[in-house]
């Protein structure tokens, strides 16, 4: 307990990944085996080692804090909740939390898929933008009946109907039916969203360019890792990898019109494109949409 305090003190870290036992008055650092634990009182966040013995938490420098694993770390309580703590006394300027026990995993655990395994592409809030946005994917194209529910309650279990053929491609079944559900609707965002966070430039298994001639959008992925490029990077944790790519616009687009491409089935939105990127045995081949759209502001 004392290291971690230690670390988040002097270590000065730009981000924090916690997974494991939580809920809003503390954060269990051991999960199969005895350790302290982080609390909170009137905002400030200290550790508690297994003597009783209290380390203060005094981590001013900004930095962003993902509780991928945790149940209930994004429910805020009053002054007294671990999110606020975190906000307040840890240096947190954003943060992204479980406000229910976690049991699927899709929401948090993807996170990762794109902030830290794409180092330098996406700022965090786009980051958790992408990753709600392909759950959402996955919901309209593997349970269109459901996809659209809006459950009385976080343990309502919805009538889930028939699986699409591309559920059964990626061999999903109802209970990822309703933890998609659940995982959309209870993973909160703190912080300003226009705060810039992003990893360090680093290795990155695709390239991906988006460029703009008029009208006329060109999006390409090129695989740069060989037979492993669009492979999850990493898969400890669950639901991870094989993320669609995901793309921003610099301004919002009107409606658009694919030009080449649509057997890859992307989606363009007003605000990015998204090509799906499903499991295959095949090598991976470069990919290219192009679409034509006007700004927003000129299309009507």
């Amino acid at each position: 307990t004392s290291l971690f305090v230690k670390e988040l003190n002097e270590g000065k870290p730009d981000l924090f990944v916690t997974s494991g036992h939580a809920t809003e008055k503390d954060l269990q650092l051991g999960f199969r085996y005895r350790n302290g634990v982080f609390r909170c009182k009137n905002g400030s966040l200290f550790g508690s080692d297994l003597s009783g013995q209290r380390h203060v938490v005094k981590s001013p420098n900004p930095k962003v804090y993902m509780p991928i694993g945790n149940c209930l770390m994004g429910h805020l309580q009053g002054p007294d909740s671990m999110a606020a703590a975190f906000l307040k006394s840890a240096g947190v300027h954003q943060m992204m939390g479980y406000v229910e026990v976690t049991w699927y995993g899709y929401m948090g655990w993807g996170c990762l898929d794109y902030f830290v395994e794409q180092p330098g592409r996406y700022t965090f809030n786009e980051a958790f933008f992408a990753n709600h946005h392909a759950l959402i994917h996955r919901l309209e194209t593997s349970f269109p009946e459901i996809a659209r529910h809006i459950p009385s309650n976080s343990r309502a279990r919805p009538h889930i109907g028939r699986p699409s053929p591309e559920a059964r491609k990626l061999r999903l079944g109802t209970n990822d039916a309703r933890g998609l559900l659940f995982d959309r609707d209870i993973v909160a965002f703190y912080g300003d969203p226009a705060w810039q966070a992003k990893m360090a430039d680093g290795k990155l298994n695709w390239e991906q360019i988006l460029v703009r001639e008029g009208d006329e959008h060109r999006f390409t992925v090129l695989p740069k890792l060989g037979r492993n490029s669009y492979q999850p990077v990493n898969t400890n944790g669950v639901q991870r990898g094989y993320r669609p790519f995901i793309s921003f616009f610099d301004k919002r687009i009107g409606p658009a019109k694919i030009v080449s491409g649509q057997e890859l089935n992307p989606v363009v939105t007003d605000t990015f494109i998204l090509v799906p990127n499903p499991p295959s045995k095949q090598p991976p081949k470069s990919i290219e949409i192009v679409f034509r759209a006007k700004d927003a502001d000129a299309s009507h």
